[in-house]
């Protein structure tokens, strides 16, 4: 991370913060001149795992539930920004526990943004994923409504409280992600079982969502969700370049069929969004509908420009060949201790 004074004597509060985003990015906070960093989750064990880990008294713990509007506003009071990554994942499990999805994502959300408001904090990041586009899926449903419970949410900030988002696509090596899952298999000599090999999936790494989370930090304005453009490819490439990368040439791979929820492909912009997003480069800046129920603002992009915009989709982004795939996975630390033989545990 480059020097930020911006975090400088400021206190920073990560909800779900033992998962990936917050394994990832805390290194890199403490690094900073910051005075406080609150971790918020539910796993006492992985906050006393990060504790050890970590040793450091700027880093402080509180255990509770965005559920729980009380256990929040109790861990929000003097924040200055909040990361708000918590939140319920596995596609398959919010399948069969929809209510759950709904009880995390949408109003584990509008507690923490509630909370964040009263308590005046001065910016909230919202994570969100490429599920929340055209979701078909519970996951991705929560997700949209969590999107739309962050944009609205913006509008109740008076100036006082800046709240934005970013959405992203598959993190590699993320916790519950398919690539520990086939480095897992691969260890145990069993075959690797794919869904479907021809579905297309976006590769992120972790310091890019990172990057993603601050740039959105950095250059957002209430309602934004920014979106970092991301190469894609095939389940079917990510297994055997990482089957290789371990040593594991022609190794078997079993087909079991689409899971409850999945998509062929995913999105990371509708094409309605893409008639209206601005193009920043490496990046996609989704502004919201400023109007009020009343229409008083009359904005229309036309509609030629939606007919004529294309959706960004894990399709028709870049695709990674069998060799660029091994490349970008080389560049994991998880990958790389695991190519080098060595049994690892995910949670660790």
């Amino acid at each position: 991370m480059k020097e930020n004074k911006t975090f400088n004597n400021k206190i920073l509060l990560i909800t779900g913060g033992t998962g990936s985003f917050g394994n990832a990015v805390l290194g890199k906070f403490l690094s900073l001149d910051i005075k406080e960093i609150r971790i918020f989750s539910r796993d006492e064990k992985k906050q006393d795992d990060m504790r050890r880990k970590y040793a450091d008294k700027r880093l402080k713990f509180y255990i509770g539930d965005v559920r729980d509007y009380d256990s929040i506003i109790n861990a929000v009071s003097g924040v200055d920004y909040i990361f708000h990554a918590a939140a319920l994942k596995q596609v398959p499990s919010c399948e069969f526990h929809p209510i759950e999805a709904v009880k995390t994502n949408v109003i584990g959300t509008e507690n923490v943004l509630s909370a964040a408001i009263h308590s005046n904090v001065k910016k909230v990041i919202c994570l969100s994923t490429d599920k929340a586009v055209y979701p078909i899926n519970a996951m991705g449903i929560s997700k949209a409504l969590m999107e739309k419970v962050f944009v609205a949410k913006s509008r109740q900030g008076e100036g006082k409280t800046i709240i934005c988002g970013t959405r992203y696509g598959n993190v590699m090596a993320s916790r519950g992600s398919v690539i520990p899952l086939f480095i897992e298999l691969i260890q145990k000599d069993k075959k690797l079982t794919v869904t479907d090999p021809k579905m297309t999936r976006f590769m992120m790494t972790l310091d890019s969502a990172v990057d993603l989370v601050l740039f959105a930090f950095e250059n957002g304005s209430p309602g934004d969700i920014f979106v970092q453009k991301a190469p894609a490819t095939t389940i079917g490439i990510l297994a055997q370049a990482l089957s290789e990368l371990m040593g594991k040439n022609n190794y078997p791979i079993l087909e079991i069929g689409t899971r409850h929820g999945e998509k062929r492909f995913e999105s990371l912009l509708s094409r309605e969004e893409m008639a209206c997003a601005e193009d920043l480069g490496e990046y996609f800046k989704i502004p919201p509908d400023l109007r009020d129920l009343n229409y008083d603002k009359y904005t229309d992009v036309g509609e030629e420009s939606i007919t004529r915009a294309i959706e960004y989709n894990s399709d028709n982004t870049v695709q990674l060949d069998i060799n660029e795939m091994k490349e970008l996975l080389k560049k994991i630390k998880y990958v790389q201790v695991a190519s080098q033989g060595e049994m690892i545990n995910q949670d660790e």
